[in-house]
């Protein structure tokens, strides 16, 4: 296929592939944050007051015990004299429901990923992300309006979203398959999948501001508005396949397909490979991958989904410190991600360090080091200061997963890399759907530091897990069942032909 004129002068100008990168990492920024929006909406929207004393109205004798004298509860800070606070919110929903509220996101989550990975695999990743991105949009616009309503009204547009989400993963594995070569496989990924740390960011503060000034409602008007424009542009400059791509150097081109395995110059049809489960599902490099996943998510929700919760509740931030306080960590986040696999793929060029110790070390990074912070988490009482302090660190390390196993699907098995992605990231989910609700009933009528460190203590054990568990069975090496042989002759499939014989074979 013969590229147009302005292809070439774009592609020079912008690779094509960092457009894909860029605009990719814009849409799992989009659809995280459309996620944990109501994370934050949800302190402005509840009426605390209300919900405490229904907890208590409920349940009083839990609250005559004899744990009740060593409860430690932190104060709120005052200014000329008064505690700050903000007004209570127009919903009282108990805690059960909060948390089922939360987590019901991971019920559509759950069962969309494994159906939108092979739909991606075999026939377009770019649509099902585009999928993806538009119901989040929809279902978020309607929020405030179901909410009103009744809170099953919210549950129902939270499962539409989880929908959405639950396609983002697997569709960018396919599509950085097929468009990242080896040597920057760790930067565009991170790049990308970087974008749900992003968008944590800017929907954490934008939700903070919003509700403390306008309204809760304004958090899903607004961002749910924004969040249109990149539908457009997803759809004229986004393909594929470089193949498939007018807006393209024939340079880049030519780099991409040759690098990932395939011709230049064939413009066959990609081949639609069957995928070997048992082998897939007995690989200690798979399994490994899947335990880090589920483990890490474990982690990686507590933080995402109940850290404005602790703030609130433990450490008595009000809305705009809240909103801040948790948020600026996920930039620190977005940052350290690229800076971590940029200097990993650099060293693996260099021979210095292979693509399992590159996996490996950004795994680590994901996991000790924040599983340190919250055991010092889980000592520090009051300390307000020290409590941000660890919780940024903590939450920046989470940034090595993505230059970690997060990328670790394409490298053992590129072929089938969506399909890989979507099995772990199933199991994975299970964390989202269990934390809101494990902290709501571990918190109910309990909100002091004795609970969460509960809470923090399971989650430690969990990170202990995914270090031992990754550190000895994973692998950055591609595994023999990604080269499925052609029934037809006696050559193999080159991993990530997307330039197949379909035609060859056919006849």
């Amino acid at each position: 296929m013969d590229v147009p004129a302005k292809g070439n002068v774009l592609g020079r100008v912008v690779p094509a592939r960092y457009i894909l990168a860029v605009l990719g990492s814009i849409g799992m920024a989009i659809v995280y944050g459309l996620k944990v929006n109501l994370s934050v909406a949800m302190v402005g929207m509840l009426n605390h007051t209300g919900v405490r004393l229904l907890a208590h109205g409920h349940e009083p004798a839990l609250h005559v015990n004899v744990t009740k004298p060593v409860v430690v509860e932190c104060e709120a800070p005052k200014v000329n004299g008064t505690a700050k606070g903000m007004d209570d919110g127009p919903f009282i929903w108990p805690t059960e429901i909060q948390g089922i509220i939360l987590s019901c996101y991971f019920w559509g989550y759950f069962i969309s990923q494994i159906p939108g990975a092979r739909v991606a695999e075999l026939f377009s990743a770019k649509w099902v992300m585009f999928f993806s991105v538009s119901i989040n949009v929809v279902c978020t616009l309607l929020t405030p309006v179901m909410a009103e309503a009744h809170f099953a009204a919210v549950i129902v547009m939270r499962i539409g979203e989880g929908i959405g989400g639950g396609v983002t993963f697997p569709a960018m594995h396919v599509l950085l398959s097929k468009w990242a070569p080896p040597a920057e496989r760790s930067v565009m990924a991170a790049l990308v999948y970087a974008g749900t740390s992003l968008g944590s960011v800017i929907s954490m503060l934008m939700a903070g501001v919003l509700t403390a000034n306008v309204g809760w409602e304004s958090v899903f008007y607004v961002m749910g508005g924004l969040s249109c424009l990149w539908c457009v542009l997803w759809v004229f400059l986004v393909q594929d396949t470089p193949q498939q791509q007018p807006l393209i150097s024939l340079e880049e081109r030519n780099m991409i397909v040759t690098s990932l395995g395939g011709k230049a110059d064939d413009h066959s049809e990609h081949k639609k490979l069957p995928v070997p489960w048992r082998a897939v599902l007995t690989s200690p490099p798979f399994l490994a991958i899947l335990v880090s996943h589920t483990c890490s998510n474990w982690g990686w929700y507590m933080l995402l989904i109940e850290l404005p919760f602790y703030m609130k509740q433990v450490l008595k931030f009000n809305m705009t410190e809240n909103a801040v306080t948790t948020a600026l960590p996920f930039l620190s986040l977005w940052i350290f991600s690229i800076v971590l696999s940029r200097t990993l793929d650099w060293l693996r060029s260099k021979d210095i360090i292979t693509t399992t110790t590159a996996r490996k070390i950004g795994t680590l990074f994901a996991s000790v080091v924040p599983g340190i912070c919250l055991l010092a988490l889980c000592y520090i009482g009051c300390n307000r200061g020290a409590a941000v302090a660890l919780m940024a660190v903590g939450v920046t390390c989470i940034g090595g997963m993505f230059c970690g196993f997060l990328s670790n699907h394409i490298d053992i098995a590129p072929n089938f890399a969506g399909t890989l992605m979507a099995l772990t990231n199933t199991v994975a989910t299970i964390p989202g759907i269990v934390v809101p609700i494990f902290v709501g009933v571990l918190t109910h009528g309990n909100e002091t530091i004795a609970a969460w460190r509960i809470i923090f203590f399971v989650t430690i054990a969990l990170y202990v897990i995914e270090i031992l568990a990754y550190t000895l069975f994973g692998s950055g090496d591609e595994q023999p069942w990604n080269k499925v042989p052609d029934k037809s002759d006696s050559v193999e499939t080159k991993p990530l032909n997307s330039n197949s014989n379909d035609e060859k074979t056919a006849m």
